[in-house]
Formats: structure tokens, C-alpha cells, sequence
């Protein structure tokens, strides 16, 4: 299903035999939590216990849209959808058809990225087609075309089972904006998998992706894996926002055009731009692999 984000594979989340489709369909590790939608901030409860002044405050400010809460679970949350972790990423989206879905269904939907685990994730339907369409049963499985999502990167996840809020994932809502709700916070990527796309290497392409500092470096990367008779481009980024959006789209295209190399310019460390840079760091590790 669609989101702002990036498209969700969506299960119900308190349906074992449904959830475990997601890790089947995905190939993903059974230790690797997932993200759980809701509706409306009235299901925290539902999913949550003893949350803080600052869930609810975050909520209130930021749902729905590109922000996950982890904070402590329901007792009635699968062991499945939390990796056996005593917290649960919940998370409201901004897109009308995720919501209408979540509406009509009545429920929480678990919905990590519709795409191959680690790989890059699905902006657009096609891309879900292309990523996991031959692990999908059409006798009882849709993918729902909902446009090109307007993020494209994935949410924010603040960690609110800390003594202070932790930033455990960067995203679209920014550090900054946390902080003018709840006060400082804490930023790490560090951790056993607390949460998803923690992992070192993600969301990357077959091809090579290095991150240059800056336009002369990216000429010098270019001449030198030409001159190793490589396919190599330069992406540059222009609107922090924009390129975001397309971001996955252009790590895709650089494998469909059969590039050995992309050389991405990095990005102003502002905004947007820090998750930016997360992506491709994470890009440029797991393409080494």
C-alpha cells in the first residue's frame, strides 16, 4: 500500500500467520522488528503502555505523518511484530489511501517496506512489482497503486522508552522540529536492531554507490572509474526535498542503466538533508558487499 513515505507491505498486525507472510515475502530476519499504522493517536493505547507525556505530545503534533514512536508495548502485541522486544513502533500516515485502509480494516496493519530486505525501497507501485511481485499470491494479494509517494525516504523514529527522546532513525520531521515539541533529544543509530533500517548496510543498489564531499571530488571518482573503463555518473543534489522524493528512484535507475558506479554529491547537513545522508551511507556500505 501506498504512504508518504514509501510503500508498505501491509499485514494485519495481530494476524501470526499474516505477519509472518511479511518476513517469508521479504526475506527478512525474524529478529528485525517492524513498524505497526494505526489510524488515529486514539489506538495508542491500544498498542502502547505507560506512555510518556511526550508520545502523546508528539502525536498531537506530527500524526499523521513521516514519524514513528517506539514505546512500550501492549501485552497484546506479537512477539513477531517486535522481534521479541518489549517496544513497538507505532506510526499514523499521511496519505489518504493508507488511511482509508486502515479505516475500513479497524486495526493496526504492520507495514514494512514493500521490497526485498536491505535492498532499496519502493516509491512507486512499480517498483513493488519489479521487488517482490513474484513472491505474491494474485489469488489473494493487491498492490494498490497510489502514485509516487511525496517523501520518499522513510519516517523518522524517535525512541521514547529513553530517559530522553532518542532519534534512533532520521527522517523527514527533523531533529529540530522533536526538539521544539518535547525539549532535547538524543540521536544515535547505534543498537541491536531497536528499530528499522538500523542495520549499517541498507537500501542499496547493485551497483557502487560512493559519496563524494564535494563537486571536484566527485570529478576526480568519475575520471578515475572511467579510466578503469566503468560506468560511472555523477548525482548531484539540487532541492533537498526533490531529491529526497527521488532518491530510490534514482538508485534504481542507476542499475537499470547498468552502471557500475554512482557517485552521489552529499547533501547540506540540514533539514531533510540528514536523512539524506543516513541513506546514503547505508547505500554506499551495502553496495561494497
Amino acid at each position: 500500500m501506498p504512504t508518504e513515505t514509501v510503500y508498505g507491505l501491509g499485514a494485519a498486525a495481530r494476524d501470526e500467520s499474516a505477519v509472518a507472510r511479511i518476513f517469508s515475502v521479504k526475506g527478512r530476519p525474524p529478529n528485525h522488528p517492524l513498524i505497526v499504522h494505526i489510524s488515529d493517536s486514539g489506538a495508542l493505547d491500544d498498542w502502547g503502555r505507560e506512555l510518556s507525556d511526550s508520545a502523546r505530545e508528539l502525536a498531537a503534533a506530527f500524526w499523521p505523518g513521516p514519524l514513528t514512536m517506539l514505546v512500550w508495548r501492549h501485552p497484546s502485541v506479537l512477539d513477531a511484530v517486535t522481534g521479541g522486544r518489549d517496544s513497538v513502533g507505532l506510526r499514523m500516515p499521511d496519505h489518504p489511501v493508507a488511511l482509508e485502509i486502515l479505516h475500513v480494516f479497524g486495526d493496526g496493519v504492520a507495514a514494512p517496506s514493500a521490497n526485498r530486505f536491505g535492498a532499496v525501497s519502493p516509491t512507486r507501485a512499480e517498483h513493488v512489482v519489479a521487488d517482490i511481485g513474484a513472491w505474491l499470491d494474485p489469488s489473494r494479494d493487491v498492490i494498490i497503486d497510489g502514485g509516487a509517494c511525496a517523501v520518499g525516504l522513510e519516517s523518522t523514529i524517535v525512541d521514547l522508552t529513553t530517559d530522553r527522546p532518542t532519534i534512533l532513525r532520521p527522517g523527514a520531521v527533523t531533529a529540530e522540529s522533536i526538539e521544539a515539541v518535547v525539549g532535547p533529544v538524543q540521536r544515535t543509530d547505534k543498537g541491536p536492531s531497536r528499530a528499522p533500517g538500523m542495520l549499517a548496510a541498507h537500501y542499496a543498489p547493485a551497483c557502487e554507490v560512493i559519496v563524494a564531499t564535494d563537486a571536484a571530488h566527485a570529478e576526480h571518482l568519475l575520471f578515475e572509474r572511467r579510466s578503469a573503463l566503468q560506468r560511472a555518473e555523477v548525482l548531484s543534489v539540487e532541492d533537498l526535498d526533490t531529491f529526497a522524493r527521488d532518491l530510490y528512484a534514482r538508485l534504481r535507475g542507476a542499475d537499470e542503466r547498468g552502471l557500475d558506479t554512482l557517485i552521489v554529491i552529499v547533501p547540506p547537513s540540514e533539514g531533510i538533508g540528514v536523512a539524506i545522508i543516513d541513506r546514503l551511507l547505508r547505500a554506499a556500505t551495502g553496495s561494497a558487499r
